[in-house]
């Protein structure tokens, strides 16, 4: 974890005191249950319960000393308690094994992880849906190859990316639920030292359900598809991300990140607005994307169990979660802060002599009756010309003296062609389908 770009609420999930808290909880609902059940003294998970109830600090060093003794991390947190407890923490762990704490644990952690995730994915889509309205009709071109092809508003693209981010919305749920899974059931899985109502008991405790058959460990193809999905979303903060960094070129100048007084470009160029940002959202993206593959490869581990998943996870859990919280964090304010020239827009609809309008005469020369070829053949010797003259020409002065196409079409009939409004008919129609869901 990079404190650069980290945020308190994130990095809190992954600090020892909280994954030693939630080690504690384990430990005493199972204990709790057990009591219920007669297997071991209520007085076990009374002096649990009681020291907890004090606010106890977590003492991370003192842990950490026993780890460099024992070698295990879970016995270190057993010796810990048991040193604050008494002798009724003899009764904690009974019939456990340290993949249930462990894996339980990452569950709640991954959970706490998902639930700031989620609001900040609402942060963002309200700034979104907020700019797209303002731009709704605001008319911009729209480019394919990089390449100028029809007209469109700003707020088209903007709510592509607000439909994209609601479905990365839907995966993220659907993620959370898939990894929120409690394991209690004892060395290779099989209950038998162990009753599976603690299981359910402590899942209950902990908002949790039941991983319905663990081989001592909770199978990893639930992670992997969780660490999928947080690439997923990486890489839809990728795409618009760079849709502005496009719109920012200098040759472009459609949309550029804010520019705060006092802020400076370069060190060396005192006129540099560079989009730094959203270039640092592009890295950051990467970065939330690598975890994915190691999350898959650790699906196949060695039997019922091996911990060669463990490393991994130790640092693609919080690494993931936190540069992505991050993430999330910065494009929204990209997005609310975004500074949108309607002029250039429009500058750059225009510069090209009037192309854009091409498919439109292209699709009323055979309706009046000229076949698709030689449709395509008028409209395209003309639209070279203005292309080769680099928009100093007009697509509808070359047409209306273009004979053959005038004998298909009137001079009205061409002109209508060319007229803008006619490509935003729709818009109504998409921002429903968008945001009326």
């Amino acid at each position: 974890m990079v404190p650069r770009y980290a945020h308190p609420d994130m990095t809190a999930i992954w600090e020892p005191e909280n994954r030693f808290r939630i080690w504690f909880l384990i430990e005493a609902h199972a204990t709790q249950a057990l009591a219920d059940k007669g297997v071991v003294p209520q007085s076990a998970a009374k002096a649990l319960w009681d020291w907890w109830a004090t606010e106890p600090q977590i003492d991370v060093p003192a842990i950490d000393a026993i780890e460099a003794v024992t070698k295990h991390d879970v016995i270190a947190f057993l010796t810990w308690v048991a040193e604050q407890v008494g002798d009724q923490a003899r009764f904690m762990h009974q019939g456990m094994t340290s993949s249930d704490v462990l894996d339980t644990c990452l569950a709640v952690q991954l959970t706490q992880a998902s639930d700031l995730l989620l609001a900040d994915m609402d942060n963002l889509l309200g700034a979104i849906k907020r700019r797209a309205e303002e731009h709704r009709y605001t008319p911009t071109i729209g480019r394919s190859h990089g390449i100028h092809a029809e007209p469109t508003t700003f707020g088209l693209k903007l709510a592509q990316a607000y439909a994209e981010f609601a479905r990365n919305r839907d995966r993220l749920i659907a993620a959370r639920a898939e990894i929120a899974t409690c394991s209690i059931s004892g060395a290779v899985g099989t209950f038998a030292n162990i009753d599976p109502q603690i299981e359910e008991y402590v899942a209950d405790q902990l908002g949790l359900s039941v991983e319905p058959v663990s081989t001592q460990v909770i199978p990893r193809d639930r992670h992997a598809q969780y660490f999928a999905v947080l690439g997923v979303i990486a890489s839809s903060i990728e795409r618009l991300a760079t849709e502005v960094r496009h719109l920012q070129r200098t040759e472009v100048l459609e949309a550029e990140e804010y520019f705060s007084p006092g802020q400076k470009g370069s060190s060396a160029m005192p006129h540099k607005r560079n989009p730094i940002l959203t270039e640092n959202l592009t890295g950051l993206a990467r970065v939330v994307r690598g975890a994915a593959v190691p999350a898959m490869e650790n699906v196949a581990l060695w039997h019922e169990r091996d911990i060669s998943h463990s490393s991994v996870e130790r640092f693609i859990g919080p690494d993931a979660t936190i540069t992505l919280d991050f993430a999330l964090r910065r494009l929204t304010g990209v997005v609310d802060k975004l500074l949108i020239y309607p002029e250039r827009m429009q500058k750059n609809l225009d510069r090209m002599g009037g192309l854009v309008h091409s498919q439109r005469v292209l699709l009323a020369l055979t309706q009046a009756g000229v076949s698709r070829e030689d449709a395509y053949r008028l409209v395209q010797r003309n639209a070279m010309k203005v292309w080769e003259s680099d928009g100093a020409l007009s697509l509808l002065d070359l047409l209306l003296a273009d004979e053959e196409v005038t004998n298909a079409l009137s001079e009205q009939e061409i002109r209508d062609r060319f007229n803008l409004d006619y490509h935003f008919k729709h818009v109504d129609t998409i921002f429903e389908r968008v945001f009326s869901a």
